[in-house]
């Protein structure tokens, strides 16, 4: 998945006042929210790599040796063979290595709440920077402003025949996604009071009119491209399998034996991770 990088480890403790060298790597997005990278090789620039710096560098985390910061300019002088491009569509760059594309979805993730907060939502005020955290503050009120991470479910819905050979699986496809020659799984975000089993529940019934039991955990992951924690769970069938689609998130809702799934292009979604333990006779 995105985050297993080893052996490359995430540092996201924060440092007050840390400058950029410049050996740095800096992230930078244009109007559109695209991502300043290579065309080839390694994607993110140097700090060294712009002919004049950038005039607002603020620290976001480190990968291994590496410190990245964000560059806040609304624009900046691209560097020589560097291009902007959509963070989705970086996933799918067959020469960049996992740890870059992690390191672009979570510094995507600390760009738009920096972006979504320069004014409080308290009292409307400008909000500025904590010398102490990382933490966006508000001077008039004292309104204070954390990195916000959403939670999420990925499901994985199994129909027990009477072999594993004839078990089937619900696979989705998201409406404007029809025509992808893969799937997905059921996903739906976690509601105010709910526990992750009682969104597992209530998302499946939403999207397919399917009942569950058995909802086990698998495994969690960081999707900061959309500010998400997903939790990946396993559950079973409970009673009637007619589906019902829900026809204005879904495109396709369907039973699906495991020869028959096709997996995602890539290896980096817990939800491609959950098809092939199903596809492979493997899930818990």
């Amino acid at each position: 998945m995105i985050q297993d990088i080893y052996p490359h480890k995430l540092k996201n403790t924060f440092v007050p006042g840390l400058k950029a060298a410049d050996d740095s790597l800096v992230v930078h997005y244009d109007k559109d929210g695209r991502l300043l990278v290579k065309d080839e090789g390694k994607p993110l620039p140097r700090l060294s790599d712009f002919d004049a710096c950038p005039s607002s560098l603020t620290y976001l985390f480190s990968m291994d040796e590496d410190d990245i910061f964000l560059a806040e300019d609304e624009t900046v002088g691209v560097p020589e063979g560097y291009s902007y491009i959509k963070v989705r569509d970086f996933r799918k760059k067959s020469d960049v290595p996992k740890k870059s594309i992690f390191e672009a979805f979570t510094a995507k993730q600390l760009h738009s709440w920096y972006m979504n907060n320069k004014y409080c939502g308290r009292c409307g005020s400008l909000t500025g920077r904590s010398d102490i955290e990382r933490a966006i503050v508000c001077d008039k009120c004292g309104n204070t402003i954390y990195p916000r991470v959403v939670p999420a479910v990925i499901v994985a819905v199994i129909n027990k025949g009477q072999t594993r050979e004839d078990d089937r699986i619900v696979l989705t496809k998201y409406n404007g996604r029809a025509d992808v020659p893969y799937y997905a799984l059921i996903a739906g975000f976690t509601e105010i009071g709910e526990t992750f089993e009682e969104t597992v529940a209530r998302e499946v019934m939403e999207e397919t009119g399917l009942k569950v039991r058995n909802i086990k955990y698998y495994k969690s992951q960081p999707w900061g491209v959309v500010d998400d924690i997903l939790a990946g769970f396993f559950c079973e069938l409970d009673g009637d399998d007619t589906i019902s689609k829900d026809d204005q998130e879904l495109a396709v809702a369907q039973w699906v034996r495991r020869e028959e799934v096709v997996l995602q292009p890539d290896d980096l979604s817990l939800t491609n991770e959950m098809m092939t333990l199903f596809k492979e006779n493997r899930e818990p």
